[in-house]
């Protein structure tokens, strides 16, 4: 009997991945193939959808993974705007160095930044890491010589490519960002599913228990940290060409509240979550902003009703919708 019910469970696990699986790929080919049927708008949006999932993600592994909310997760993202812009400007077009200077930069205001980060927990923790993106911030929107102040970095260029295609007309460039994140939602996949993303998840349960058992807590939370920061610094590296601008607002609390919500509304704690809340989200502010001038209104009663009704974000909503079928 008991071996029954643990091969129907096995089953029931086996037919929920091979779905999670199809509509993964399904999804994949509607974005490849969006290009054909879709205008410069469109794929513009696509690719702003893909860009603020890979951000949106980054969140996921320190908050969702990890534990550790933030409420200054945007700094990342904005040096690595900033570094992929400057680097433009200053006339070095590579692909392969604005992106890899672009996630170094993030990466290592992360290092710098987590040994405060992680001293505090709970509310703490937010004020602290608003506190230092407040900061950046701050620094970004004087720095005139610098950043442009207000006026932000304009004529950012799209960076030549070593890929098998041309990456200056709109088609090509999506496809850029399309491979760029395939390639770091794969790389997710992979990590939070390691050794090392499953002891981020008991240290987000437990920290205690890990603590005692041996794990060196601080060292993975200090990793993930720094692997965090360099994701969203790649991704917005992906925003700067694609806006062909850089301003103090890509470092501002709006885009980590912005991230905060696509993780919260997706799902924390899954690698899909966050994608399907920021393809949501993007989508919404595009279709909704068309119709009425109320449309942040509009937007704001979505997300309380998807925090009174799906608490766990719409992959928990699908999960207990799901196990409740079988």
């Amino acid at each position: 009997m008991m071996a029954d019910v643990h091969a129907g469970g096995g089953f029931r696990r086996q037919a929920v991945v091979s779905a999670v699986v199809l509509v993964v790929l399904a999804v994949l080919a509607v974005l490849a193939a969006l290009p054909i049927a879709g205008d410069a708008y469109v794929l513009g949006v696509a690719a702003r959808m893909m860009v603020f999932a890979l951000f949106a993600s980054s969140l996921n592994l320190v908050l969702g993974f990890a534990g550790m909310a933030s409420l200054g997760h945007a700094v990342y993202f904005g040096v690595g705007a900033y570094t992929a812009a400057k680097l433009s400007l200053a006339g070095v077009s590579g692909f392969g160095l604005q992106l890899g200077m672009a996630g170094l930069a993030a990466a290592a205001l992360a290092a710098l930044f987590a040994p405060l980060i992680l001293r505090a927990s709970g509310a703490y923790l937010l004020m602290i890491t608003l506190a230092l993106a407040q900061v950046v911030w701050g620094i970004a929107y004087g720095w005139r010589e610098f950043t442009g102040a207000d006026d932000g970095l304009p004529g950012v260029r799209r960076p030549d490519s070593m890929l098998p295609w041309d990456i200056s007309g709109d088609a090509g460039f999506y496809y850029l960002i399309l491979l760029l994140f395939a390639l770091l939602v794969a790389a997710m996949l992979v990590l939070t599913r390691s050794p090392f993303g499953l002891a981020l998840v008991g240290i987000r349960e437990n920290e205690r228990r890990m603590a005692a058992l041996g794990y060196p807590v601080g060292r993975y939370k200090y990793i993930a940290c720094v692997l965090a920061g360099g994701m969203a610094g790649v991704a917005g590296a992906m925003l700067a060409w694609q806006n062909g601008f850089v301003g103090p607002s890509c470092l501002s609390v709006a885009y980590s509240a912005t991230a905060l919500i696509m993780v919260i509304l997706g799902g924390a704690g899954t690698v899909f979550g966050p994608v399907i809340g920021a393809f949501l989200i993007v989508a919404l502010e595009n279709v909704i902003s068309g119709l009425t001038e109320r449309w942040m209104f509009v937007l704001g009663a979505t997300y309380v009703l998807a925090t009174l009704f799906a608490p766990e974000g719409l992959v928990g909503l699908w999960r207990r919708w799901a196990e409740h079928r079988s």
